[in-house]
């Protein structure tokens, strides 16, 4: 199956837009991440939702016939952190390379510390700690938990001293080729992205083997209104980034598509329906608001058209998708 959040199956017929593109094309969170599962995307959610409090499944579409037979597709909030996930076969999985950071603030939250504890052992059954639930120099209760999906978490106790951070942040790990790139590339996504600043930068001092002097042991910083963490690892890990994570950038017109894609897309192969890899090998969907907007508001025979206007696409085209919804070509 292609990596499109909407698809057609075989016989080319059409099939129901999930509530997500409406919902989503507000705006409201410029840049959503994206998981890719086997067949648990639903299931997952589910469960995610019933981790962390103030949590929702938004909604849930099961397309039909499709190359990787029914396929769900799923938009879920965490802790007021949108996700949209899809059911679509075995092609990629998790792993380390991006996990996600949550915080539990204890000036926010006086039970911060029994919320972390609780969220871990829902987390860690029928997965495996990455690093022990357990007190560090940098947090007094920390843990980095594979879940039962393969998902990756990193449960902090934030400092109450501290800048206050979102509840829940994509975390990067830089491994293997790109090792000692996570300064360099939080720089390169600050400049992408409007609003953008930077935030903490630890480097790992000397005497820490394998890891190199001066490279970073932890960063944070914004891109618009989300926050993500970035890091190096020079260890062995045997992992890398790749499409089971991607963030999906919400673009206004044309001409923000066109930015975006031209500053993200370096990796020719992996551009398809709007998804590309940036010089990192990082995973982005670069998506214009016109087609929610025409999907969702449109009759069978126009998102018919619409549909097969967009499948052969790389970038989006918003004049052709627009000339297929009135009917052209």
């Amino acid at each position: 199956m292609s990596p499109v959040s909407i698809s057609i199956g075989p016989d080319r017929r059409w099939i129901e837009v999930p509530r997500y593109w409406r919902n989503r094309m507000s705006l409201i969170k410029p840049i959503t991440p994206h998981l890719w599962f086997d067949k648990q995307a639903r299931e997952a959610a589910e469960f995610y939702c019933s981790v962390f409090p103030d949590s929702q499944m938004e909604s849930v579409t099961t397309l039909h016939d499709t190359p990787s037979g029914d396929c769900d597709v799923i938009s879920f909030s965490l802790r007021r952190q949108p996700f949209m996930a899809i059911s679509a076969g075995p092609l990629f999985s998790f792993n380390p390379s991006v996990s996600f950071m949550v915080n539990f603030d204890p000036s926010r939250d006086p039970q911060a510390r029994e919320h972390l504890d609780a969220a871990w052992e829902k987390l860690i059954d029928g997965g495996q700690a990455l690093m022990p639930l357990d007190a560090y120099p940098f947090s007094p209760r920390y843990g980095w938990v594979q879940d039962r999906y393969g998902l990756s978490w990193q449960l902090i106790l934030t400092d109450q001293a501290g800048e206050p951070r979102p509840d829940i942040m994509p975390a990067l790990l830089f491994t293997g080729d790109v090792c000692g790139k996570a300064e360099e590339a939080g720089a390169f996504y600050r400049s992408v992205f409007d609003g953008s600043r930077d935030g903490q930068l630890v480097r790992y001092p000397a005497g820490m083997e394998p890891e190199k002097e001066g490279t970073v042991m932890f960063s944070d910083f914004r891109l618009d209104d989300d926050w993500f963490v970035a890091m190096d690892s020079a260890r062995e890990h045997g992992f890398g980034f790749n499409e089971a994570v991607s963030f999906m950038v919400h673009c206004r017109d044309q001409a923000e598509v066109d930015r975006y894609w031209a500053q993200l897309s370096t990796v020719p192969e992996a551009e398809q329906c709007g998804w590309c890899k940036d010089r990192y090998g990082l995973s982005w969907q670069v998506t214009p608001a016109v087609l929610g907007e025409l999907i969702s508001s449109g009759d069978k025979d126009q998102v018919a058209r619409v549909t097969q206007a967009f499948l052969d696409m790389k970038k989006f085209d918003v004049a052709a998708i627009e000339a297929a919804a009135k009917g052209g070509r």
